[in-house]
């Protein structure tokens, strides 16, 4: 059976400031992943229309299409059945703000035996709605809900920053932080990001443990970027979105660069 968790990111900003703070902060987080020969490489990122989302309420905004270089940062098992040079992950993404598709593949490789859906929604409440993504009764009867508190949440020792911890970080822009224990009840302003994540990996015998391992990898990186989108917001703060599109032009030229340097970054895969 298809694993479909959803996962509730509530935030203590507004949903028009998270569209600015969510492009800033992918386009920083991909520089700390990327060295090495390996990371991530923008091949496409362009406007899109006419492209229907969530039964066609959302048809239009900037599609992206990213090549991820992962030899390094996946489990150990993955790396022993595949072969060298198959670990390349393809995403592509309709953002359609305040919806987004992501569709992840491994097409030189799995093909159709590896899928990923990445379903969000971002709304102006706590998290509390029951079926925003509308899904149909076989499919709600099986779907799992997880919320993720940024200040509360426990994090990896690899994964923390002094610098990117919410119960800590006080924003002289916004004034808003630290965070403390009943956050999410006071927040004023406050919004969720509702992500329905659905993964599908049929590789006999492994598929509990690889789906399961994904929704994990899953869950840290939704953990640790919004950690770090709170925490960087007096940087995108008060930004417009020409001033996202000319980072995001800079970012792409800077990946290049990096990729083509020895030393690997980032965060490992867990074994």
């Amino acid at each position: 059976m298809v694993q479909i968790k959803e996962y509730r990111v509530v935030l203590p900003i507004s949903v028009e400031e998270y569209k600015i703070g969510q492009l800033y902060s992918v386009a920083e987080a991909s520089k700390s992943e990327t060295g090495g020969g390996e990371g991530v490489e923008v091949v496409k990122n362009e406007p899109f229309t006419n492209h229907p989302l969530l039964d066609g309420k959302y048809s239009e905004g900037q599609y992206t299409f990213k090549i991820y270089h992962l030899q390094s940062k996946v489990p150990g098992f993955v790396k022993f059945l595949a072969p060298k040079g198959s670990l390349e992950i393809h995403e592509e993404a309709w953002n359609a703000y305040p919806y987004c598709k992501t569709i992840i593949t491994n097409p030189n490789y799995m093909k159709d035996g590896f899928h990923i859906t990445i379903e969000s929604l971002h709304l102006p409440d706590n998290g509390e709605q029951e079926n925003v993504h509308q899904l149909p009764p076989n499919k709600l009867k099986n779907r799992e809900v997880q919320i993720i508190d940024i200040a509360n949440d426990p994090v990896s020792s690899k994964d923390y920053k002094e610098s990117e911890d919410p119960t800590k970080f006080k924003s002289t822009k916004t004034g808003r932080g630290p965070l403390a224990k009943d956050w999410i009840k006071k927040s004023d302003p406050v919004m969720c990001c509702y992500k329905l994540v659905t993964v599908e990996f049929k590789w006999r015998g492994l598929q509990n443990r690889i789906e399961s391992f994904i929704h994990q990898t899953e869950r840290r990186l939704f953990l640790t970027f919004h950690r770090q989108l709170f925490c960087w917001i007096d940087r995108w703060y008060g930004l417009t979105i020409d001033d996202i599109r000319a980072i995001e032009e800079d970012t792409k030229r800077e990946l290049n660069e990096l990729r083509q340097q020895n030393q690997i970054r980032g965060r490992g895969g867990d074994e």
